[in-house]
């Protein structure tokens, strides 16, 4: 199965990973091109489907901070790292003979620097570093670095300046400042797409791990299968006042970022508490859910949930700390798509919202219409009216055990996050 990673990145970093991402099998690079590293925030939000975001460096990292962390899916960062730092040095006493004490160099963390210099177990003269860490915390400007690099330059006291920074880069470069780019080794952009990898690949095996889910309340089976049925689990009654589901984590973790939780609680008039739990087998599962209905009886709430992972990790209260993640029906991108689809914005939100709480990329037909509640030709209608204006493409077919044609895979190719 393809990996498909969204990189985050410069043109020029972009034109590396592609490089990298050709010699790699079932990885699949979708690019979005920034060029300064703020915009990244704003990138983050045009992501298409995806299994993975890879991010060029700390910066873009740091900046896209809020809205990457409402993603449902993992994040990684390539780390400017000792390596790098030694590469870049040994380029540079190696093609343009500059003594390392004739340098200023710009980064996140010095001790990155401090490390390499330390390896070399020479005396060496101290090296001018701006750390940028502290300025990533606060405000940060682009323009504090590069005049950083150009006071230097203006008095003398340096020959070339190293920056970690693409966007650096060029204005030093149209300032007539000597400057090279941290190299970024191929062995590291490798290991960091392969990491990027292992990251989705673990993500998709908790979001598949097992999952049980213990209800106490006053009510009655009917009302707790219409809650049930919205995240697709089986419930059974046990007693009078207790019950149980089945479902994946995954579709637990929809069900929280989704509000369905919340919106059931607060529907809900009685006392209701409910626990959670994963495992990597049903055993597992329903012994960590036993525990977190314990939790949240003993919480004075009325009404809550906790989450008791396979790691032991509690979590909760719910819906307290819950993330609100609503997607509003008047979103400029949502309205220009339904105008050009002749779909309704509701509907379009439907369509986001079941690709953000699926573990892949991929869908068929059925998956769709399982989700919406509406007819096989009802779904393929919606599907031909997404395709005929590039939102949705096919991208294979499944084969069935069963007779008949096998059914079409499709991928969405419109933001969803956000």
């Amino acid at each position: 199965m393809t990996t498909k990673i969204a990189v985050i990145g410069s043109n020029e970093f972009i034109n590396n990973i592609l490089a990298i991402a050709a010699d790699l099998p079932d990885i699949e690079i979708d690019p979005y091109i920034y060029q300064e590293p703020a915009e990244a925030e704003a990138l983050v939000t045009q992501l298409k489907p995806c299994d993975v975001v890879f991010f060029s460096g700390a910066l873009p990292y740091y900046f896209s901070k809020k809205n990457r962390e409402l993603l449902p899916i993992p994040s990684h960062c390539l780390a400017t790292d000792e390596m790098a730092v030694a590469s870049t040095f040994l380029s540079i006493l190696y093609t343009k003979k500059i003594a390392l004490g004739r340098i200023s160099i710009d980064l996140i963390d010095s001790s990155v620097v401090t490390n390499v210099l330390a390896e070399l177990e020479s005396d060496l003269p101290e090296i001018q570093i701006l750390a940028y860490r502290q300025m990533v915390e606060g405000h940060f400007d682009l323009s504090k670095i590069v005049a950083f690099h150009q006071a230097l330059w203006d008095q003398g006291e340096i020959d070339l300046a190293i920056t970690s920074v693409h966007a650096i880069y060029h204005r030093l470069n149209a300032l007539g400042i000597p400057v090279k780019r941290i190299i970024d080794p191929k062995i590291s952009l490798r290991r960091g797409l392969e990491n990027a990898r292992a990251m989705a690949e673990l993500y998709k095996r908790k979001a598949s791990q097992v999952a049980v889910g213990y209800i106490s309340a006053k009510a009655l089976f009917e009302h707790i299968s219409v809650f049930t049925a919205k995240f697709h689990a089986s419930a059974q009654q046990l007693d009078e006042n207790l019950f149980v589901f089945y479902s994946t984590r995954g579709e637990i973790e929809s069900l929280i970022d989704q509000n369905i939780l919340t919106d059931f609680l607060d529907n809900w008039q009685d006392p209701c508490k409910i626990g959670f739990g994963y495992g990597k087998t049903l055993t597992d599962a329903e012994q960590n859910a036993m525990v977190a209905l314990q939790f949240a009886e003993k919480d004075e709430t009325g009404k809550c949930g906790y989450i008791l992972t396979e790691e032991k990790q509690l979590l909760g209260p719910f819906p307290h700390d819950a993330k609100q993640h609503h997607l509003k029906h008047d979103d400029p991108k949502i309205v220009q798509v339904a105008k050009q689809t002749k779909l309704s914005p509701a509907n379009l939100s439907k369509i986001i919202e079941f690709s953000k709480s699926r573990t892949s990329v991929h869908f068929t037909a059925a998956d769709l219409s399982e989700y919406l509640h509406v007819t096989r030709r009802s779904t393929e209608r919606i599907i031909k009216k997404l395709a005929d204006h590039g939102y949705v493409k096919n991208v294979g077919e499944e084969m069935t055990y069963q007779q008949g044609r096998p059914r079409a895979i499709y991928e969405l190719n419109l933001p969803v996050y956000y």
